[in-house]
């Protein structure tokens, strides 16, 4: 059991209030000590699955309290284990009835979820920097045709962070996090898209490449790929359990046929250059299309009720945009294979 430890600053007249206010909630521990004059901490010790409604519960009720302070941190082990630890009656009946909505959950809270993603879509020259010497090392590998090149390159690109941003903001009807999510997108691709052109320009691209060609055409393999990709990324974060061969998955729907793309354009390869669009732009649709409904399967709402509303419908708009360009390229994927 993965376990979080929520610290919370609070004047001293509240202290009966959040004391009565937390055991309502499924808790392994509780400790308050003052911490200055007037003031009191209180840390509790929650198991991960439910750190948002505890959350939830105190921001509404202490959040114009001016001395407020929530801080969550990650435990990384705890003495005696949880599961070790003999629970009284009343604890016992708590825990059975949250049992269901905690497997329903399990998943990190939505505060510490927007925080890992907001924090790998802050723009930075080493985000940059990555973007361009994964494509590098990509192009050398395709033109190579060394799937290990490219593999490494999918382990250096940094997709994972600005994709999944995008669909957490679609999901929140977070404004500001998508126009932070779709500047780090547009950068990166952009640097990624003119660093390939450039190696396609100096060096001569062989249209007969195998690694070349397989990016050059879209299947429904590659559409069942990106979707499998795009909720395997919302699923890694939000469980807490980010490892770096998720965002290789990302990676590899996504760097590939931009690279070949940029190659393509820069040896002057128009139709093989076509396909390759088709493809990143299918995959691009689809690891954004599984991203929000894998996040909206999770039960992953703002806290407000007015906002919840404006997510809602800013979820569903994604859903209907995203679906539509996909039926719009698969169509024109179609057509361009007849003629």
């Amino acid at each position: 059991m993965s376990l979080r430890m929520i610290d919370i600053v609070l004047p001293q007249e509240f202290k009966n209030e959040i004391e009565t206010l937390i055991k309502e909630q499924n808790l392994l521990d509780v400790w308050d000590e003052e911490v200055s004059e007037g003031q009191i901490k209180i840390k509790v010790l929650v198991p991960t699955e439910n750190t948002e409604p505890i959350m939830d519960a105190l921001k509404k009720r202490f959040n114009s309290v001016k001395e407020f302070r929530m801080i969550l941190v990650a435990v990384e082990a705890s003495v005696p284990r949880p599961d070790e630890k003999e629970e009284d009656d009343k604890k016992s009946e708590v825990l059975s009835a949250q049992k269901n909505k905690e497997k329903k959950r399990a998943r990190i809270s939505r505060e510490e979820l927007y925080a890992d993603v907001d924090m790998m879509t802050r723009m930075s020259w080493i985000y940059m920097a990555l973007m361009i010497l994964a494509s590098v090392v990509a192009a050398v590998g395709i033109l190579r045709n060394n799937v290990v090149f490219i593999i490494g390159a999918m382990v250096i690109a940094p997709a994972l962070g600005p994709n999944v941003a995008l669909s957490l903001a679609a999901t929140l009807g977070d404004v500001e996090l998508t126009r932070r999510a779709i500047k780090s997108i547009a950068l990166g691709t952009g640097a990624a898209f003119v660093f390939s052109a450039f190696i396609g320009i100096l060096f001569h691209v062989d249209t007969q490449i195998p690694e070349l060609v397989s990016r050059t055409e879209v299947s429904f393999g590659d559409i069942a790929l990106a979707l499998a990709a795009g909720s395997a990324a919302v699923l890694s974060l939000s469980s807490g359990m980010v490892t770096a061969l998720i965002g290789v998955m990302v990676a590899v729907a996504l760097l590939p046929p931009l690279v070949t793309l940029g190659m393509l354009v820069g040896s002057g390869q128009w139709d093989l250059a076509l396909g390759a669009l088709y493809l990143f732009l299918v995959n691009f649709i689809c690891v954004n299309l599984a991203g929000v409904l894998t996040f909206l399967v999770q039960g992953i709402r703002p806290l407000s009720w007015w906002k919840a509303h404006q997510a809602k419908k800013a979820a569903r708009n994604a859903i209907i945009i995203w679906t539509f360009f996909l039926a719009l390229l698969v169509l024109l994927i179609l057509l361009s294979r007849h003629n």
